[in-house]
């Protein structure tokens, strides 16, 4: 067992002590050590391939009608007063406050159909493409799990499952992925609220330590030992790379933007680590966006995020579309330039970029001048991975109210991610506790118009 030990016996709240804060053989994420978490990724085998997924969460739910499904000739009270805008794809129109996604419409694929929404204010239907209901003991695996299991790390040093999404007062808009069936070694590896420089390791935040300048200085000493002492050469195999993990740069290099030139952090738009809107969400911090570059960039498989506050019922917090003066021309900066940067890095056929949220709203505004839950139909945005682009898929009646041609389940769009990274969804499986082999998604297959 490998320790990193402070000389004091100080404590935190939870009864941990730093002494033991840091030893590799026991590192723990929900009970299980880390070099059990890479042995179970191992034994699931792994792919030379790296492709990768961003999922970027929109929670609350995103008004579909004022975004790119708006009806222009609708009555006021439908249509609101957002003003359409052209795109460089013929016929599309998006809102007025995203001019970048209107310059980029080509680099992206716009769904208006998306059908079989819950209603239920959580991450989890579109992280796991599965509803609540029904579920097997211990509950559906969410994407990244199911990659981690299915595909493993492309790296040693790089959890292939990471979480930025940031906490929040309501907990299941901030749910990263979950495990499910498959266990706590496919669990998503997060970085702290801020998502920057400390990392979460076994519950307690690296900026709790009273002294972490002494604590990297112990790693980095830790470390050159480590390389000159014979006996490391004789334990596990899993607990190298588990120390690797823990000591290697790559990692928290990938999530120190101060790395980055400062013009393309500009770029992005940074944004700000404050609640969005109303203090139960989380923040329009557009360093995530250029922070999922980074990972995706350096071996993660899958990097899921939360973006905002969506769920804008109007007063007396604010009306629906004081919101969207300052969500929009944000998401329209973030989203616009990781796509570029993709672009610029060769990335974009090896990257697929999925935005969305649990459900729409209703095409009538509101008394209080706002859009409540209408799960009856939503819109998702997709690009990258070598998809076909600059298309619309599906349509909605006069007044955004119902799908009327291609309705698109959270299954095909499942489908198509798992096929994007190389998983046919047709004949892959993961075991679950009964030892039952379940499929990845219900049914669906791949979306026709984008493979």
């Amino acid at each position: 067992m490998l320790t990193i030990e402070s000389g004091k016996q100080h404590r935190f709240c939870d009864g941990i002590s730093r002494r033991n804060f840091l030893q590799i053989g026991s590192l723990a994420m929900g009970g299980l050590s880390l070099p059990q978490i890479l042995r179970a990724q191992d034994l699931s085998g792994k792919r030379d391939s790296h492709k990768s997924v961003i999922m970027i969460f929109l929670s609350g739910g995103p008004p579909h009608q004022d975004w790119f499904d708006l009806k222009p000739e609708a009555p006021a009270e439908i249509r609101g007063p957002r003003v359409p805008i052209a795109t460089n794809v013929p016929g599309l129109e998006v809102c007025e406050l995203m001019p970048q996604l209107a310059n980029m419409a080509d680099k992206f694929s716009f769904i208006r159909s998306i059908v079989g929404a819950e209603g239920r204010h959580a991450s989890f239907q579109c992280m796991t493409g599965r509803k609540t209901s029904r579920q097997p003991q211990g509950g559906w695996p969410s994407l990244g799990a199911t990659v981690s299991k299915l595909q493993g790390g492309s790296d040693p040093a790089v959890p292939p499952f990471v979480g930025l999404s940031p906490k929040m007062r309501h907990y299941p808009w901030a749910d990263a992925g979950q495990p499910g069936f498959l266990g706590v070694a496919h669990a998503p590896f997060k970085p702290s609220a801020e998502g920057k420089q400390d990392m979460i390791l076994n519950a307690v935040n690296a900026e709790r330590l009273d002294d972490r300048k002494s604590l990297l200085a112990s790693l980095d000493s830790m470390r050159r030992q480590a390389e000159v002492i014979e006996e490391m050469q004789g334990i596990d195999a899993y607990t190298k790379q588990a120390f690797g993990i823990l000591t290697s740069s790559k990692l928290a290099q990938a999530l120190d933007l101060s790395k980055e030139d400062p013009k393309l952090r500009d770029r992005y738009g940074r944004g700000s680590t404050k609640p969005a809107g109303y203090g139960d969400a989380g923040p329009l911090l557009n360093d995530y966006f250029l922070m999922a570059r980074r990972l995706v960039e350096v071996g993660v498989r899958c990097v899921t995020l939360a973006y905002g506050r969506w769920d804008w019922h109007g007063k007396p917090h604010g009306t629906i579309f004081e919101h969207e003066e300052e969500h929009f021309p944000m998401l329209d900066q973030g989203l616009t330039a990781l796509m570029e940067d993709l672009q610029n890095r060769g990335m974009d056929k090896d990257v697929s970029i999925v935005v969305w949220g649990e459900f729409g709203r209703t095409p009538r505004i509101s008394p209080k001048v706002g859009r409540d839950h209408w799960p009856k139909v939503s819109c998702a945005m997709l690009a990258g991975g070598g998809m076909q682009t600059g298309q619309v898929i599906g349509s909605t009646n006069r007044f955004a109210e119902h799908v009327e041609s291609r309705p698109v389940g959270f299954n095909e769009v499942f489908a198509t991610l798992y096929h994007n990274l190389g998983i046919d969804v047709n004949s892959a499986t993961v075991t679950d506790l009964s030892g039952r082999p379940m499929y990845l998604v219900d049914e669906g297959q791949p979306i026709r118009e984008l493979i």
